[in-house]
């Protein structure tokens, strides 16, 4: 017969492990935020492209469409190892793991990424870009100056989302050899066998990520915003102010 009980002392025992094994699981962090980062700057450029494509006319909407609705439906963990597998075989090449984790990932949240901007998008009223128009302004101007900065403030909050969930797939990117917190922890188990603890703080460090990088997307929205506010306001701001005094004291010096 199995006892079943409520053990305590399995919560605050082998803590230790966690503070010994520190730098490797901060390794392992980093290396998932640099993956998900250098994938999200690939999916923003990649994104934009198909959402436009996909509010122009066929076949490019059409086509857009496809990818879209064919990218959101693969798992990461399919699609990690199509790339880093069947892709090495189709061009002959041998992806390392960093490249291939970024290529999946790039497949996967460009196609989300692009309704966001798709989304964003509409909503700036068109009356925007008709008074571009008349004012004689290039329509490409337009778009870069009126109408994607005013959407990209519209998409920042779910593309914040979408980065933390790229932060979470890296935990998939195990199956190829990812050298992020669920291997690093995996590793530290298969030598100690103190899953519980060891599970614990991977999840928490998880959600200690979720909160930095909704705490940073924040503040970028804030920036964008008229007049713009918040820490990374303050802090740009206040090297500005720092560069023209600056610049005020040497201009005096000069003078005087």
């Amino acid at each position: 017969m199995i006892a079943v009980g409520f053990h305590p002392e399995v919560l605050w025992t082998d803590w230790g492990l966690v503070w010994d094994n520190r730098s490797l699981l901060l390794h392992g962090l980093l290396l998932a935020l640099e993956v998900s980062a250098v994938a999200l700057v690939l999916s923003v450029v990649v994104g934009l492209f198909v959402a436009v494509a996909r509010m122009g006319k066929r076949p490019l909407s059409s086509i857009a469409a496809i990818y879209v609705n064919v990218f959101r439906g693969i798992p990461a963990l399919v699609s990690v190892l199509w790339v880093y597998f069947g892709w090495s075989i189709v061009f002959d090449f041998n992806f390392t793991v960093f490249q291939a984790a970024v290529i999946a990932l790039t497949l996967l949240y460009s196609a989300f990424i692009s309704e966001i901007y798709r989304a964003a998008l509409q909503a700036i009223p068109k009356g925007q870009r008709e008074a571009g128009l008349a004012l004689g302004m290039h329509p490409a101007r337009i778009f870069l100056r009126v109408t994607l900065p005013q959407a990209t403030k519209i998409a920042i909050p779910n593309i914040g989302s979408m980065f933390i969930g790229m932060v979470k797939d890296t935990s998939t990117f195990t199956i190829i050899g990812l050298v992020e917190v669920v291997r690093v922890t995996q590793n530290i188990n298969s030598t100690t066998f103190k899953p519980f603890v060891l599970y614990t703080a991977a999840a928490v460090i998880y959600v200690a990520a979720a909160f930095a990088i909704d705490f940073l997307f924040r503040g970028i929205e804030k920036v964008l915003t008229i007049p713009p506010s918040g820490w990374v306001a303050n802090v740009v701001g206040g090297r500005r102010k720092r560069r023209i005094e600056l610049l005020v004291k040497g201009m005096e010096a000069t003078t005087s």
